[in-house]
């Protein structure tokens, strides 16, 4: 059973998805109304910005009869309503997540946002309940099915177990990065593809070493922050956007405080801790490695 404050962020989580959801569902009828009277709008337009600009331009587009002219009508304010909901719970979203250092802190990996974020924070809740990075991983699901009952053996993909809606937010997460030029996970993933030839195959690799990453960073496992790079000071910015000018003025703040509190709570927020014992010893490139010397046992064998 999840404690208040995660249960509360699940509620979040689904309200914010069901609302996305009516949106699209909204778009597509109208989009397919106009699509069935010969209408195609052209690319990138936006049918939930600014309802009585999109009616005058929907107006000039055919001959409407006055029952057609309701139908469009009354899905423009559907949308409109829908839009604005899905705004609401992003910005709310956004500022949990902005107020919290631990979730702020999931920022730092690329392919992570506000939604990723809080997604983790909702459904994770203390992040101690996983012992190992492969119990998280096991949790969302981006583990391989297996089942061996002792007659025969078979294995299978990453789907019917675990977290659908955990795993397909760490899959969007995996395509932004295999989209990137400056991240090393994404050389490494463009890699695995030239070898593997199988695109589904490589953005499951990177999901997987991204909820690795999640767990280690959670754990506090990770090196301070030092300097906001260019990268992490768009995603600021986008995240400060995703707000809204209105609940920056409730908030008291313009956008150039609340990127410089969120600077500081990035760097100073958390506290990482990294294992003493672990020591790392380079070797030279060619140089063998060191194998343990064989048991009383195993020379008697």
């Amino acid at each position: 059973m999840p404690d208040p404050l995660t249960q509360e962020r699940r509620d979040w989580f689904h309200a914010h998805r069901k609302a996305v959801k009516r949106a699209t569902q909204v778009r597509n009828r109208l989009k397919s109304f106009l699509s069935d009277n010969a209408v195609r709008l052209a690319k990138g337009t936006r049918l939930a910005q600014d309802t009585a600009q999109v009616q005058e331009r929907l107006r000039l587009t055919r001959q409407w009869s006055p029952r057609q002219w309701q139908v469009i009508q009354l899905l423009l304010l559907e949308l409109h309503h829908a839009d604005q909901q899905r705004h609401r719970w992003r910005s709310l979203i956004t500022q949990e997540v902005l107020s919290d250092p631990l979730l702020l802190s999931m920022v730092r990996l690329c392919g992570v946002r506000e939604i990723v974020a809080s997604a983790m924070g909702a459904f994770i809740g203390d992040i101690k309940r996983f012992s190992s990075p492969a119990k998280l991983v096991k949790y969302v699901g981006l583990n391989p099915a297996f089942d061996d009952s002792g007659e025969g053996k078979r294995s299978g993909g990453i789907g019917g177990h675990g977290r659908a809606d955990l795993r397909s937010l760490l899959v969007e997460g995996a395509q932004a990065i295999l989209r990137t030029s400056q991240s090393h996970l994404a050389q490494w993933g463009r890699k695995l593809l030239r070898r593997k030839g199988e695109i589904k195959l490589v953005v499951a690799a990177l999901a997987r070493k991204l909820t690795v990453a999640i767990w280690y960073l959670l754990m506090g496992r990770w090196t301070p922050l030092e300097h906001i790079d260019e990268r992490l000071s768009m995603k600021v910015s986008k995240m400060i956007t995703a707000v809204g000018t209105e609940q920056l003025d409730l908030l008291g703040m313009n956008r150039t405080t609340y990127r410089e509190q969120t600077y500081l709570s990035l760097k100073v927020g958390r506290v990482y801790v990294l294992d003493p014992d672990k020591k790392f010893v380079p070797r030279a490139m060619g140089q063998p490695v060191q194998v343990a010397p064989a048991t009383a046992s195993a020379e008697r064998k």
